[in-house]
């Protein structure tokens, strides 16, 4: 057995230090010209490999396999999965834990950061199973896919060290009793909590799965991984990189399995409730986040769910930046993104400018124009929006268009066989605004965006925490050049368990968490229970127990 923990030691070093201090560090490169020439060649080779395959997962046999993934660019992937019963992936779990639930902390940590090693070895191909099965466009998919999933992954494993490091695996206890003393030999033991299961998402499989699939098992639980219907197969890449790394190791490579299930079948609610599950992490709706909360109260249970993202422009220093950005905002992976804006809340009698007042209809039109701008290049547009990954999107377009005055309509891109949707931007008029509230107010997820008309700037800060606080928000992002009117704003976006971004008008987005530094969302409001990442993320999914005895003379 290798002793891995050793070789990565400098990796684990660096991270722990990182997300202790909270400055800028990245472990993997988000730039693709630093991974080795030919590689991003070599992942499409793999990727078109694959596809009208059987996967293989290693050691499976025969029996019913299941996948219908169909890229958001047009074609079907045509790959299958081996197909696994709720009580064979439980016996396999129960199995392969044992002798991972012994295994050295150390042991555990090696074998997790190898495995990040050798995913980010593979990103070009990751990025590809990415990109064909969320409709992420190949930039965003390499980097959000690949590198960036792979430090939050870190981030989960730095986490988890730091606090089982705390446990000292033996002491000598003694207690002074008058001329004698009590001396007892204490030996800790650091103790799963039980079978994890992650279930992943259809737009970021890999960036919202790999926090909780490497904090279990580094804290010595095995996993279940059960996919998303619609993109299975950057998982199974995930989960069969891992169990080679495991098998190469000499643990069960069942400590890590894939749960692939169809839209007509599915495993997440019979997997959630079985017994031997002690951990439950979903990213999604929020009905679904909701259900696991309330039904499995006798289990660990991590969500990351619905929320409505505001953004509040009460005055700017610099009009066309601050549109400029926005857009992006609104635009990047056509709102398909936990952290995009929804809401806009302006004043309706319009906002001070470097560019002198201007009305609420010229902020609307202004970011409108600003959306034009961006995706007036075909090839800029299609990189920035990528693909839509559900259908039903499309549909929640089509449904919003009546709910407000369209300030800019949202339009398919000329891209064979991809399904794609420009930014659809509404405004609601002030003296309709109580009863269109429920509109804007609802998470309409895609690239659907609101102006909101409110009294004053303060009315509009009032109205984003509100809506955090009682619909859940991960994000927020305020405009506005009086530092005292910001400073009144904080605490009160701190309140309500939003992150706050102000004045951002240069090459950083609301919609971008960066690993080791951001705290992606905070737990505090209904978009989510959990912090990715934080040591409370990790602590709860093991448990200490003590064995002590009468020390030798």
């Amino acid at each position: 057995m290798d002793d891995l923990f050793q070789a990565h030691a400098a990796l684990l070093e660096k991270a722990v230090a990182a997300s202790r201090e909270r400055g800028f560090w990245a472990a993997f490169p988000e730039n693709p010209k630093a991974y080795p020439e030919g590689a991003a060649s070599a992942g499409k080779t793999a990727f078109a490999a694959l596809k009208g395959q059987a996967f293989d997962l290693g050691g499976e046999g025969e029996g019913a396999r299941v996948g219908a993934e169909v890229s958001p660019f047009g074609p079907a992937l045509g790959i299958t999965y081996a197909a696994r019963s709720v009580d064979a992936l439980v016996a396999n779990a129960e199995r392969a834990g044992e002798g991972w639930a012994q295994a050295s902390v150390e042991q555990r940590v090696g074998v997790a950061l190898e495995i990040l090693a050798r995913l980010n070895a593979e990103s070009f191909l990751i990025a590809e199973a990415v990109e064909h099965t969320t409709g992420q466009a190949g930039p965003m998919a390499f980097q959000a896919g690949g590198p960036h999933a792979q430090d939050r992954g870190l981030e989960a494993v730095a986490y988890a060290y730091a606090e089982m490091a705390r446990v000292p695996g033996a002491v000598r206890w003694e207690k002074p009793m008058g001329r004698a003393s009590i001396r007892l030999d204490k030996d800790f033991h650091v103790v799963p909590r039980g079978i994890g299961l992650v279930i992943g998402c259809a737009t970021f499989p890999t960036w919202n799965s790999y926090p909780a699939l490497f904090a279990d098992l580094v804290t010595g639980n095995a996993v279940i991984v059960k996919p998303h219907p619609a993109a299975i197969l950057p998982l199974a890449l995930t989960v069969k990189i891992g169990r080679e790394v495991l098998a190469a190791q000499g643990f069960d490579p069942d400590v890590l399995q894939l749960a692939p299930d169809t839209v007509e079948a599915p495993l997440a609610k019979d997997l959630a409730t079985h017994p031997a599950i002690g951990l439950v992490d979903f990213t999604g709706s929020s009905a679904f986040g909701g259900w696991l909360r309330e039904t499995l109260r006798d289990k660990l249970v991590f969500t990351e769910e619905a929320g409505v993202n505001t953004i509040v422009i009460a005055s700017t220093g610099a009009f066309a930046a601050m549109c400029a950005n926005i857009a992006f905002s609104l635009s990047l992976y056509s709102g398909q993104m936990c952290t995009a804006p929804q809401t806009i809340f302006v004043p309706a009698a319009g906002i001070a400018t470097d560019e002198g007042h201007k009305s609420f209809d010229e902020v609307a039109s202004g970011i409108g124009a600003a959306i034009d701008a961006l995706l007036s290049d075909p090839a800029r547009a299609a990189a920035v929006l990528g693909a839509i990954q559900n259908p039903a999107t499309l549909a929640r377009i089509d449904e919003a268009r009546g709910l407000g005055r369209i300030v800019r309509d949202s339009a398919a891109l000329q891209v064979e066989g991809a399904r794609t949707a420009t930014p659809l931007l509404l405004a609601v008029e002030a003296q309709d605004e109580a009863g269109d509230e429920a509109a804007y107010l609802e998470e309409r997820f895609g690239p659907i965006a609101f102006v909101v008309a409110v009294k004053d700037a303060p009315d509009g800060v009032a109205r984003a925490t509100r809506a955090a606080r009682q619909k859940g928000a991960i994000t927020a992002a305020l405009y506005s050049t009086d530092e005292a009117e910001i400073a009144a704003a904080i605490p009160a976006y701190a309140k309500a368990g939003v992150a706050l971004s102000v004045n951002l008008t240069g090459g950083i987005y609301v919609n971008q968490s960066a690993a080791f530094s951001d705290y992606h969302v905070s737990g505090a409001n209904p978009a989510g229970n959990a912090c990715m990442t934080d040591a409370a993320f990790v602590a709860s999914r093991f448990r200490v127990v003590c064995v002590r005895r009468p020390a030798a003379a």
